[in-house]
């Protein structure tokens, strides 16, 4: 259980019921406290409460008065009442509010234990049966939402049972795509996955509380406003239809009663030859020719088309899997490592924005176009390679990276990546880290120099990081190091 609220006027009596609860061993989160009813009746109108344990007789308002004023509130607690020998009629008006258990003063502790586990089960029990009901309310929404073809009993069936819900009086149904969510509120619904996409029903009235928690900084898409369950469909559809214009046009919220841009004739007529046949086929056929600027070229006009709104977010869909089914019919012997990463390429719409989907796809056409390349000249990639871990030996302690490592043997960055780690085994800041290592345990045995000499000696100017960077690498210090090697 997560929070206790003790209501007691004594505050010994309310000290020792705490140090029992804590001492049960049932897991309580919160424990809380107050003197009195009317304080009480407070804390439960702010705030839910799993259990209560209160007294009868209490200034202010009595434990009768607070269970009946409880009464109208939305989440009530499960209620224990406290009572000495002489209010045990009052115990047992109290049952009849439905307050669950009694405890005569003064308080037993093996009896509290046994409440609170029994209290603890139920809970447990009903979280449990919770959960499962919403589980399959869930995929009953889905079932709605994907199904073309839902009969009218199969309407009449959902919306006995999910009509009155809070999010289905006046809904918007908006979409994201995917994302990884632990806990959700109990202000909305959360489908997660139609489609590559993530949906949640929220009332009129928290959906900006939504847009400001949970989905602030994403690319959405909305719907207009909607009552009841056979307006479901209707509402994913016109949300679906936003959620590509925001992730076509790199737009964070896109409702779908928002007018689209006017695209001028001769614009669109532009835009149409990025999308025959003729040029989706060129597209694939440049790769691993000589021609790596009209690739980058085509691509970029076909991307500056789409986020202009000139290229619809159906035809872009359909641009990207005919592409992507043309490459592997073209290149199936050269991708067969890559199937991973076009399976997550073809699905676009699971990126957030089309300006994070064209960054890693030009980046892995650009590597594909590189190794269609490199089929023809293995050797000479592998005589970059080894003169470019010439040049790492050499220059270790400058500041090194992959891009300037790539650039000064000229080559692709994307595929001196892919080759370094063909050739030699190892990424690129491991292969350089271990160079480092190496050459610093060899000064840390051969030499009186101080830490922060070597550390600049092997490439580091923060010498607390090559410090760090010594111990997860070595599993000791640089001064441990020396020290053992001193004593061999």
């Amino acid at each position: 259980m997560k929070t206790v609220l003790i209501v007691e006027d004594e505050k010994m009596i309310r000290q020792g019921i705490r140090t029992m609860i804590q001492r049960s061993g049932v897991p309580v989160e919160i424990i809380m406290e107050c003197n009195n009813g009317e304080m009480a009746l407070e804390i439960l109108e702010e705030q839910k409460i799993d259990v209560m344990f209160t007294d009868i007789r209490m200034p202010k308002m009595n434990g009768i008065e607070l269970v009946q004023n409880m009464q109208k509130l939305e989440h009530k607690p499960i209620t224990v009442a406290i009572s000495g020998y002489a209010d045990f009629s009052y115990a047992v008006e109290m049952m009849r509010l439905g307050v669950r258990e009694y405890i005569l003063k003064p308080i037993e502790r093996e009896k509290l234990i046994e409440i609170l586990k029994k209290i603890e089960e139920e809970l447990i029990a009903s979280q449990i049966s919770s959960q499962n009901s919403k589980q399959l309310g869930n995929q009953q929404l889905k079932y709605l939402i994907l199904n073309e073809q839902i009969t009218e009993e199969e309407m009449n069936t959902l919306q006995a049972e999910y009509e009155n819900d809070f999010c289905l009086q006046q809904f918007y149904l908006c979409i994201v795509n995917p994302q990884e969510i632990d806990n959700v509120r109990d202000q909305y619904i959360y489908l997660h996955n139609i489609e590559e996409n993530d949906v949640y029903l929220v009332s009129e009235e928290n959906l900006e509380f939504l847009l400001k928690n949970e989905l602030i900084k994403e690319y959405i898409g909305i719907s207009n406003v909607h009552s009841g369950i056979r307006e479901i469909k209707t509402a994913y559809v016109e949300a679906l239809k936003a959620r590509r214009r925001a992730f076509c046009n790199n737009k964070e919220i896109v409702r779908c009663n928002e007018p689209e841009k006017k695209i001028p004739e001769a614009l669109q007529q532009e835009a149409a030859k990025y999308i025959e046949a003729e040029s989706r086929l060129r597209r694939v056929q440049l790769l691993g020719t000589d021609k790596t600027e009209d690739i980058v070229r085509l691509w970029n006009g076909f991307f500056e088309n789409v986020k202009k709104g000139r290229i619809s977010p159906e035809a872009f869909k359909e641009c990207m899997d005919s592409f992507f089914e043309e490459v592997k019919k073209t290149y199936r012997n050269i991708i067969t490592e890559d199937m991973e990463t076009i399976q997550r390429l073809s699905a676009c719409y699971r990126f957030s924005k089309v300006d994070d989907y064209e960054t890693e796809l030009m980046n892995w056409i650009l590597g594909l176009h590189e190794r269609i390349n490199s089929q023809f000249d293995t050797n000479r990639n592998k005589q970059k390679i080894r003169q470019a871990m010439d040049y790492i030996q050499e220059n270790y302690d400058k500041d090194l990276n992959m891009a300037v490592v790539s650039n000064y043997i000229s080559m692709n960055y994307s595929l001196f990546s892919y080759m370094f780690k063909e050739y030699t085994g190892s990424n690129f800041v491991n292969y350089l880290k271990g160079i480092r290592m190496e050459e610093a345990k060899k000064l840390l045995k051969e030499t009186d120099m101080r830490i922060i000499e070597i550390s600049q000696q092997v490439g580091y100017d923060n010498e607390k990081h090559f410090m760090k960077t010594f111990k997860a690498t070595v599993g000791v210090s640089p001064s441990e190091f020396r020290k053992n090697a001193q004593l061999q």
